[in-house]
């Protein structure tokens, strides 16, 4: 509960007090007095209540950041993972087809050698 919303809601007693006894007495300035300050009060506690929904708003705004943003590394981490995998697949099957190019470059060699 912010400080706003206390006050006013001390200025709204004390403007009721003041009204009442100002009416009581027949003062009309302290009546009125009393009726600004519950006004006075109304607003302040009204003000005090729209900040406490701002920071509840900018608190979870916050949280739901921090949120995409652990996800949003995660998924990169995976991303990143998963292209070092396909990249080391590549790598490898490029190796592998240059293995057997060079096995049937060898073996027909070896039957030319063999045939002459």
């Amino acid at each position: 509960m912010s400080t706003e919303t206390i006050t006013g809601k001390f200025d709204q007693v004390k403007g009721q007090v003041k009204q009442t006894v100002g009416e009581a007495t027949g003062n009309d300035s302290l009546a009125n007095s009393g009726a600004a300050d519950q006004i006075k009060g109304s607003v302040k506690e009204a003000w005090g209540h729209t900040k406490d929904a701002a920071h509840a708003v900018s608190t979870d705004a916050k949280a739901h950041a921090e949120e995409a943003r652990e996800h949003a590394e995660v998924k990169h981490a995976e991303a990143r993972v998963h292209g070092e995998e396909t990249a080391h697949s590549v790598r490898q099957s490029i190796v592998d087809t240059a293995k057997n190019v060079r096995d049937a470059v060898v073996h027909h060699a070896d039957h030319v050698k063999a045939n002459h």
